[in-house]
């Protein structure tokens, strides 16, 4: 072999060697930055402070699982339907939302262990003492958010029931549609109306809850399964050293 020839020959191996050697280091190769998008308004699970700053249990449930994977990412609060469609359409590696666990989803996105176990209360106007259950609601508008676990249920019963759906996309439009006297009736899941009543939004509980489906963190199907993995892992440390149950206590009160 030419000497020349092998010297250049050995010359490009160093290189190249080098090159992989700092790829692997990660001179081009950087950790990703997850873009999880939310809901703007479900509080207590995400919403915004007096400062303007996105708090609640899913925000900080996602910091405090991200900070014991040690993985970075990008929360764009964007609303519940928002969120998802950029979920489908690859604009967000995952959603933290308030986001039911249910079988028609499981078809599209794979969810991570369950969070969050809630259920559906019907609430009225606070000055309301006509409607006291579901046979009330005949002949009349009841408000839902589209997309979430009080619009399912609201649905099974439509029909039973006697009354007619409208949609928001936002739960303070729905509050204001019931408070104005325009529907009769909204379904919100217990903990967000609970914490809203709380806050005074002007409304009242007149139901049980009705059990409904857990919360869960979900990406597209067969997608950033990796993602989903250190969410599992972080979910089940931060219930093990406690820092899970001072989320909730702070945003929900237990008497």
């Amino acid at each position: 072999m030419n000497k020349r020839f092998f010297v250049f020959m050995l010359a490009c191996v160093v290189l190249l060697t080098g090159a992989v050697q700092a790829y692997a280091k990660g001179g081009a190769a950087k950790d990703p930055v997850y873009t999880i998008a939310t809901d703007t308004t479900f509080a207590p699970f995400e919403f915004q402070d007096a400062s303007s700053n996105y708090v609640g249990i899913d925000i900080e449930l996602l910091a405090a699982i991200a900070g014991d994977q040690g993985f970075a990412y990008d929360l764009k609060p964007l609303g519940f339907s928002a969120a998802v469609a950029a979920l489908e359409s690859s604009q967000a590696d995952g959603v933290i939302a308030g986001m039911s666990i249910t079988g028609e989803r499981k078809q599209k996105y794979d969810f991570s262990q369950p969070y969050y176990d809630s259920g559906v209360v019907m609430a009225i106007r606070s000055d309301n003492n006509s409607i006291k259950g579901y046979a009330d609601l005949a002949g009349k508008r009841v408000a839902v958010k589209t997309g979430t676990e009080g619009a399912t249920f609201a649905e099974s019963i439509a029909e039973q029931y006697k009354f007619t759906l409208v949609y928001f996309d936002e739960s303070p439009f729905m509050y204001e549609e019931v408070k104005s006297g325009n529907s009769a009736a909204c379904f919100e899941d217990y903990p967000v109306m609970g914490y809203g009543i709380s806050q005074g939004n002007g409304l009242k509980m007149v139901t049980d809850m009705e059990r409904g489906s857990s919360y869960g963190f979900a990406v597209l199907k067969g997608k950033n399964q990796d993602l989903l993995k250190m969410f599992d892992q972080g979910l089940i440390n931060i219930k093990r050293n406690g820092v899970y149950q001072k989320i909730l206590d702070k945003y929900i009160a237990t008497n």
